[in-house]
Formats: structure tokens, C-alpha cells, sequence
């Protein structure tokens, strides 16, 4: 038994994520080629596998996580070149990036081919996937008879994700804490992949697509597509499927190139496999933080797949000169290149068209405006800390059923967050105002209205004239002070150091009079990045938008205000995390 250390359990179980993630570009290639409305029955079973490829990928994780690993997504060995071997595996079976059809269906057979009745485990060079859990399976019941079930199950509990982080299939996302819950999650792989008990169609589940009866093991179901019909009840593997039809139309297939190459730098196909290549090593990211500490992030991740629908299909409809489209790649891009992803630093990075991903342990409360009995602002109060993980996302479209945490929602709405061009430094754009013992300095592209620069009865451009009075610059000084975004700062005398308040690196989730959701005030020099990777300029205090609507995004612009906006649920929202369905299916 070569699995016969924890290292070694450790070991494989990463070779476990490693196996799971490799039928993923081949699964999405294939799902991507084919049109939905000429083959809706194809993108249903495709569909319907990859996520359950997703979950398996989870359980091994949470497998890894029960036993102190530490799951590795972001990295090369993820991405290499296809065609390419699965991991560990069959050497003369090779995985290739090749549109719907009988190649796709034969590799397709040959990845979930069933183990054969009495088949040895295999812990590396496997036959079927199937021997190789049944290596782990051996593995971890030896090592728990060993060394003691606590001693193996050691790692941290809060690491399991499960069914609240991902509702994609009808399968179980087990959270795993000792040898019971391994084995059915192992079980759980097996089943999906193989069919109950190594020789029947059915995976135990109910067909997430048709409640009305049960789901079919992934190599059945691509059997189903192979012969053209459906499995029914009373079928075995020996009698082959006996059901209604099924009817896959070849025009309905976009032609895409067979394991497509990198074209030529600058042109409009290697852009968009650039771009592709970027957002999957985010979606990899984004599942690495995910798995390692910040579970909420899973629904951010699943979520950025909608984007590479997208980006995968439009290099699909773009034709390569020789009677193909172009397609993805799926090459790795270094962290370095992506600038945002890497390292652990206290920094918020705009994800396009997503939320903010906020790494660092950066504090999170909240803030409420006191106003006076005519509503006059006053001071802002600061309510208790919000629980986060180590990195964590804010919802920016407005629409999450979790504000402020994004839960993934920006996907299903379509949101819009392109941001707005680059804006001039900071001291370019100033307005500067002199009094007695004071230069105000303003700078009224960062304005949100929350209306700290409004005295009781004039603004602080009026009362500048009045600043030989001490009490009145006081009061100047005390209302640029609480103005979140920075729109207004001073200094002692023009051209002297702006004067800014001591304040910590947080964010603050800002409520404004009657209820009125605002900004996030992130604070203390928190690096703020653009989607593009580029910094925003660095300063003591920002306000970034989260309604959505800003017009000067990243940045608040208090259209808040004009709409609105409110963090309770609005009749689009609630619980949008994306299911498993025909069109939801990313």
C-alpha cells in the first residue's frame, strides 16, 4: 500500500483536485460549442456533468481541508498544454480542447468509464477513476486503524465548504469531519461518476433537470448522447438505454479549432483568449482563497464562470481562416501578470463587472450619520465590526440578498461595472479656497452629498470669510474632516501639508439619515485597484460605489441618493445564488 502516510494521503488527495479540475476545460469546450436552442438535450447532460465535476472537486477539497492539507488551485501544473494526460492516470488517455462531437463523446466515455467488477485499487497510473479513490478509500481507513481517527482528521472545521456555499447540482457537497463522512463523500464522487454500486446506471441522486425520476451516472449519460436515447427505469448497462430519444443536431455545434493555439500577439483572437486566460486564472484564484479560509468566496467564483461563457463563445463565432473558429486555450498567467492576485497584502481589487475582493484581514463595520433634529449632518457613529473571512467580497451591482457581501447575484442580472476612465491626480482637479489660518481644498469629482459641508444655516465656501473667528475655522475643519470621500480637505495656509484625521485602514458600510444605504468608506491608505490591475491614487480616505448606478465608477458619486438605495431586499433580489439549470448553467 504505497498510501500509507499522511503525507502521502495529503498527497493524493491534491492529485485528487488536480484529476477533478482537468475534465473541466475539456467539459467546458465541448458545453460552449454547442448552440442551447438547436441542443438543448446536449447542454443539458454536458451542463449538468460539469457541475457535478465542480462538486466533486469540492468534496476532494473538503477531504484535503479534514486532514490538514492545504488545497493548491493556482498554479501551473492546472493549466497544461493540451492535448495532455490525465493527471496520475491512463497515459493513453488524453485530454484535448475539441468542440461537441464523436471525439468529445469517445474522450468523454473513456474519463468516466466505470472500474470493472473486482478492479484493484490503483493509487497512481490508474485505469478509471473509480481504483484510484478506492486507494484513498484504502488509505484512509488504514491510516484512521493506525494512527486514530482524531489524529487523521485534524484539520480546521471551518474550512468545509458545503451546501450553503454551492447549490449548482442535486448531488451533496459533504462536509467532511471524520472517516463516516469521507467515505460517503468519496462514495458521492464514485457514484455521480460510475453509477450505486459499480454496475448500475443510476447515481442515486434525482435528476436535477426532471425531479420526476432519477438521475443518471455521468458515463450513462453520455451513452444516452452516443446512441441517441434516454435510459428509463428497469435498464441496465448490459441492456443499454431503452427510453425516448435523443436528438443532437451537428449543424447546432459552432466549428471550433481542435486544442487551439495562441494567435498572433495583437490580433482581435489573441486578445480574447488573453482576456479568457485571465478571467479562468481568477476563477482558479478565487477557488484557492475559497477553499483555504474563505468559503463565501466559492459564490464569487462560480459566479465569474458567467463571464467566461461569454468570452469562450464570442472566440468561438470568431473565425481562424481555415474553416474553424478560434477557441480558448486555457494557459496559466502568472499572479505577477495579473498584479492583483498576488500576495497577501491589505489591498480591495475591483473584479470586472464583480464585486470588490478585499484580502487582508481589512476590518469591516459599519457607520451611521447622525444628523441633527433638522437634519443636518453631525458625525458619523460606528456600529460593531461585521464577522469576515481573511479575504472576502462586497457586492457593487446593489443587488445581493447578503449586502453588504456579494453572493454572487452581478451574473444573473448582467450587472454593468465598467469603470470610468483613469481620473487626473488629485491635485490637479483641486478647488482651492483661502481664509484666515485655513486653504480649503476641493475636489468636487469625489463629492457623494453626504452633505458635511453644509453648515447650519451656509457652506463652508461661505464661511470662509469668517475665519478670523477661531470657532468658525474650528467648525470648517471638523466638517472636512468627517466628509468620507476626501472631496473637501485643507491645509493651514495654500500649498502647505493637507491636513487629514487619523484614521485606521477599514472599510465602513455607510448608512446615511432615514435608512439611506451609501457608500464604502474605505480608510487609512487601503490600495484600491481597477479591474485592469491599474491603482486608484492613494489616498487616507475614498468612498467607493456599491448601488450600482455611481456614474464615476469604482468610486461613489452619490447617486445613492437620487435612488434610493436601501439594503434591504428589493423585489430582484433574494436568494440569487445560480442553480443548475438549462440557462443558468455557466
Amino acid at each position: 500500500m504505497r498510501i500509507h502516510t499522511l503525507d502521502s494521503l495529503r498527497e493524493h488527495l491534491q492529485w485528487a483536485i488536480e484529476l477533478e479540475h482537468a475534465t473541466l476545460p475539456p467539459y467546458l469546450c465541448a458545453l460552449y460549442s454547442l448552440d442551447p436552442e438547436r441542443n438543448p438535450e446536449a447542454v443539458e447532460v454536458v451542463s449538468s456533468v460539469f457541475a457535478e465535476e465542480m462538486l466533486h472537486l469540492a468534496l476532494a477539497v473538503n477531504l484535503l481541508n479534514a486532514i490538514g492539507g492545504r488545497p493548491r488551485l493556482d498554479t501551473p501544473r492546472m493549466l497544461p498544454p493540451h492535448p495532455r494526460p490525465l493527471p496520475h492516470g491512463d497515459r493513453s488517455l488524453e485530454l484535448s480542447l475539441v468542440p461537441f462531437g464523436a471525439e468529445a463523446l469517445e474522450m468523454f466515455l473513456r474519463i468516466e468509464q466505470p472500474a470493472p467488477p473486482g478492479a484493484p485499487a490503483e493509487d497512481d497510473d490508474y485505469e478509471t477513476i473509480g481504483q484510484f479513490y478506492a486507494a484513498i478509500e484504502q488509505g484512509l481507513r488504514h491510516l484512521c486503524d493506525r494512527l486514530g481517527e482524531r489524529k487523521v482528521f485534524s484539520g480546521d472545521p471551518a474550512r468545509q465548504v458545503n451546501a450553503a456555499h454551492f447549490r449548482h447540482t442535486a448531488g451533496r457537497l459533504i462536509a467532511v469531519d471524520g472517516l463516516k463522512s469521507a467515505l460517503a463523500a468519496l462514495e458521492e464522487i464514485v457514484e455521480q461518476g460510475e453509477g450505486t454500486a459499480h454496475g448500475e446506471v443510476w447515481d442515486g441522486d434525482q435528476d436535477v433537470f426532471h425531479p420526476d425520476r432519477d438521475e443518471v451516472a455521468h458515463y450513462y449519460r453520455f451513452q444516452e448522447l452516443k446512441l441517441g436515447r434516454r435510459y428509463r427505469r428497469g435498464d441496465t448497462p448490459q441492456s443499454g438505454p431503452t427510453g425516448e430519444a435523443i436528438w443532437v443536431d451537428p449543424a447546432g455545434v459552432l466549428p471550433m479549432r481542435r486544442n487551439p493555439r495562441p494567435a498572433d500577439p495583437g490580433s482581435a483572437i489573441r486578445i480574447a483568449q488573453d482576456e479568457f486566460n485571465h478571467t479562468y486564472c481568477a476563477i482558479l484564484h478565487l477557488l484557492e482563497q475559497a477553499f483555504n479560509g474563505s468559503p463565501k468566496l466559492l459564490a464569487v467564483a462560480t459566479s465569474t464562470m458567467y463571464a467566461l461563457k461569454a468570452q469562450a463563445r464570442a472566440l468561438m463565432r470568431m473565425p481562424d481562416g481555415e474553416g474553424t473558429t478560434a477557441g480558448p486555450t486555457f494557459e496559466y498567467v502568472p499572479p505577477e501578470q495579473r498584479r492583483w492576485s498576488a500576495g497577501d497584502r491589505k489591498r480591495i481589487v475591483v473584479l470586472r463587472d464583480g464585486p470588490y475582493i478585499v484580502y487582508g484581514s481589512i476590518p469591516l463595520r459599519r457607520k451611521r450619520k447622525i444628523v441633527s433634529s433638522e437634519n443636518n449632518a453631525l458625525t458619523w457613529k460606528t456600529g460593531e465590526p461585521l464577522e469576515t473571512e481573511d479575504t472576502y467580497a462586497l457586492c457593487r451591482c446593489g443587488h445581493s440578498g447578503s449586502k453588504p457581501f456579494c453572493d454572487g447575484t452581478h451574473a444573473l442580472i448582467g450587472f454593468d461595472g465598467t469603470e470610468s476612465p483613469v481620473m487626473r491626480p488629485y491635485k490637479e482637479l483641486q478647488h482651492v479656497h483661502d481664509g484666515v489660518g485655513i486653504s480649503a481644498q476641493r475636489v468636487g469629482e469625489l463629492c457623494i452629498h453626504a452633505a458635511f459641508c453644509l453648515g447650519r444655516t451656509r457652506p463652508i465656501a461661505a464661511m470662509l470669510a469668517d475665519t478670523g473667528d477661531s470657532d468658525v475655522r474650528a467648525n470648517i475643519m471638523g466638517r472636512m474632516d468627517h466628509c468620507p470621500s476626501g472631496s473637501y480637505s485643507y491645509a493651514l495656509q495654500r500649498g502647505g501639508d493637507t491636513i487629514e484625521p487619523d484614521l485606521p485602514q477599514a472599510i465602513s458600510v455607510l448608512e446615511e439619515e432615514d435608512g439611506l444605504a451609501s457608500a464604502l468608506w474605505v480608510t487609512g491608505g487601503v490600495p484600491v485597484l481597477r479591474a485592469d490591475g491599474r491603482p486608484l491614487e492613494s489616498r487616507n480616505r475614498m468612498t467607493l460605489c456599491r448601488c450600482g448606478h455611481s456614474g464615476n465608477k469604482p468610486l461613489c458619486d452619490g447617486t445613492h441618493r437620487e435612488i434610493g438605495f436601501r439594503e434591504e431586499a428589493s423585489d430582484h433580489e433574494g436568494d440569487h445564488r445560480p442553480t443548475t439549470s438549462k440557462e443558468s448553467t455557466p
